[in-house]
């Protein structure tokens, strides 16, 4: 028995098919793979010669391939055997510099470099089958050339070349790489002349090495139309505050698409990151996904990152710069972690500040935000208690005296006695009190929306002085007027029987008087009652053999009514209904009150709700047209018609 290790046999071709459909999104990264390993090689030679050329060039040739040109500091012989023959290696190491994945460059562990991940050479397999690399190292200048080719089968080739020999490739003439790149069949977009271009000003637009791209003109000459910039935009120089506004916005127009509202500074030296947090003009949803662009030292990692600021910051898109966050596996994201995470908070905290200075004094701004992201100043109240002090001072609602903040119904002008402020939890319910409450004054606010019960909550326990409560039925009944006595016994026996009749609601019968008169009827709603009838929804279909919890359901919920079905006594039409001596008819009518109370909350009727109106309907029609049952019962029979008569017979008649 003999044993011994090997090296495990990897299919390349299928590794990099795994990693475009699994690690990277899209092929177009190869690009940012060749930029990377270029920056990080001029990065390595600068750290031996600070006055080393700072260049990459993009030369696309005319079979389709494409030239990369670095002004790096190159490999020796020994340095590519020992690093390109190895896939997947990492060549970032923090005990000394080495060479890059694609041997343009040695990198180190320090933070000015790039790459973190040795698959810059199958990011190139992706768009080429075979990948043609010349170097000259800086570190020995009098090391030979060096060529490597890989093929996409898993094949390569390492020969040091003689410049004199006709035969070689061109060889870079001062320390550098020359890395070419033959297109994969199917993928020669992805190295045309336009695409190269497009790609590099994306992914390296702001890198601080001039980043060109080789342009052919129609004469058959060729110029360089340099893609980088020297400067990060935010931090570019203008004469004044409203000239670098008008920049900034002109830069989110051609960057992100949109025109900003404003643009708030970040700057976090901890993190390494500085950029800007643009205002988005429209309002959208919290539960929109906030992509924002996101560099590390200055290359492009990706414009749809997420995580990078609080989940309430969904009003602003991002554009920052920096070094200390870390990239996930694919380097189109960002690694969570500590750093992440602290720098999440921090950022948080810098566009929470600008809020608060901005609403904290009335301005054109101010205005415009408040209306555009007014939910996201209510997301951030509910769980920052400076910005709740803050909106219950600055935030409309909807109430039923008119659209008001907080402050102005708890604190009102003038020595006024502060009136106790009722809210609803739900827009349906304030639909169906809202009428009542303001004829009779009731203040009532509308917190049926995203956020506004949660934050009146905080603001009740925060300032109990201001006596704000969540409305429930005794609020609204107190303000309703009284039956006099003579009237409520008169009417006694009706009430009785309307309650029987609307029993299998759960909704019991009141008899008030109260404006408006046009409206006939009020639902209000108990919400420990609702839980109630809920549970004896759950429980009614109880097996003792197989639904336990229905059983203990049953158990707890007790007789009393969930709803409550305010008549007014000063309609017309609830005078006529209790004077009614038909009892269906009756019946009838007070289901069809209740539904219409039902419609006023404007949420649509449950199917059951539904046949319950067309059986009232039913019954009244069969009751005012003498004919209705019988014709109701008769089954559709074919009309007979008389013949068609001519359009002048139809003008003589």
């Amino acid at each position: 028995m003999t044993s011994g290790t090997d090296a495990f046999q990897v299919d390349l071709r299928g590794l990099v098919e795994l990693l475009s459909r699994h690690l990277y999104s899209s092929p177009r990264v190869y690009l940012r793979e060749l930029l990377q390993n270029g920056v990080d090689a001029i990065t390595a030679r600068r750290a031996l010669d600070a006055d080393a050329p700072a260049r990459v060039l993009l030369r696309p040739l005319d079979d389709g391939g494409l030239e990369v040109h670095d002004t790096g500091v190159g490999l020796t012989a020994d340095e590519a055997r020992d690093l390109l023959a190895t896939i997947g290696r990492s060549s970032k190491r923090e005990d000394g510099p080495s060479a890059d994945d694609l041997g343009t460059g040695f990198v180190g562990g320090r933070e000015e470099f790039l790459g973190q991940f040795g698959i810059g050479l199958l990011s190139a397999f992706m768009v080429a089958d075979e990948i043609d690399l010349v170097s000259r190292s800086a570190r020995d200048p009098q090391a030979a050339p060096v060529r490597w080719r890989g093929y996409a089968d898993g094949r390569y080739e390492l020969t040091e070349l003689d410049p004199t020999d006709p035969t070689a490739p061109p060889v870079p003439p001062a320390p550098g790489s020359v890395v070419r790149l033959r297109p994969l069949r199917d993928a020669e977009h992805w190295l045309e002349p336009d695409t190269v271009a497009a790609l590099a000003a994306d992914f390296g637009g702001l890198l601080p090495v001039d980043v060109s791209v080789e342009v052919r003109l129609e004469d058959g000459g060729t110029v360089r139309r340099r893609l980088s910039g020297d400067e990060l935009p935010w931090r570019a120089h203008h004469a004044d505050d409203a000239e670098r506004a008008r920049a900034l916005a002109a830069y989110c127009e051609r960057t992100l698409g949109f025109t900003p509202l404003a643009h708030i500074d970040l700057d976090l030296p901890v993190a390494g990151l500085t950029g800007v947090a643009f205002v988005l003009p429209a309002a959208v949803a919290p539960t929109t996904a906030a992509h924002h662009r996101v560099s590390l030292k200055r290359m492009l990692l990706g414009t749809g990152v997420e995580s990078l600021l609080p989940e309430w910051a969904f009003f602003v898109r991002c554009v920052v710069d920096a070094s200390a966050l870390r990239p996930t596996a694919s380097r189109e994201g960002l690694f969570e972690d500590d750093v992440l995470f602290a720098t999440r908070e921090a950022l948080g905290e810098q566009v929470r500040a600008w809020t608060l200075d901005t609403l904290a004094e009335p301005s054109p701004l101010a205005r415009s935000f408040l209306s555009t992201h007014h939910l996201a100043v209510r997301a951030l109240a509910v769980q920052d208690d400076a910005m709740l002090d803050l909106a219950a001072r600055v935030l409309p609602f909807e109430t039923t005296v008119g659209t008001h903040t907080l402050a102005d119904l708890a604190e009102p002008a003038d020595g006024e006695a502060p009136a106790r402020v009722l809210w609803t939890t739900s827009v349906e319910e304030y639909r169906r009190v809202a009428a009542v409450a303001a004829a009779q004054g009731l203040p009532v606010l509308n917190a049926g929306y995203v956020y506004d019960a949660d934050l009146l909550a905080r603001v009740a326990r925060r300032r109990p002085q201001w006596h704000l409560s969540p409305v429930v039925p005794g609020d609204l009944e107190a303000v309703l007027g009284e039956v006099e006595p003579l009237r409520e016994l008169e009417v006694t026996d009706a009430l009785a029987a309307l309650g029987d009749d609307l029993a299998d609601q759960d909704c019991d019968v009141q008899l008030r008087v109260f404006s408006p008169t046009e409206v006939p009827a009020m639902l209000l709603t108990d919400r420990d009652g609702e839980h109630a009838r809920q549970a004896r929804e759950a429980a009614a279909p109880v097996d003792d053999d197989t639904d336990v919890w229905g059983a203990v359901l049953a158990g707890l919920t007790g007789p009393a009514r969930a709803r409550r079905l305010v008549l007014n006594d000063a309609n017309p039409t609830v005078r006529a209904l209790l004077a009614a001596g038909d009892a269906p008819v009756r019946a009838a009518g007070a289901r069809s009150l209740y539904v219409t109370a039902l419609l006023a909350s404007g949420r649509p009727l449950a199917g059951a709700e539904a046949g319950l109106l067309d059986d009232a309907l039913r019954t009244l029609l069969e009751r005012a047209l003498p004919d209705a049952r019988t014709t109701g019962a008769r089954t559709t029979e074919p009309r007979t018609t008389e013949p068609r008569t001519t359009d002048t017979e139809d003008d003589a008649r």
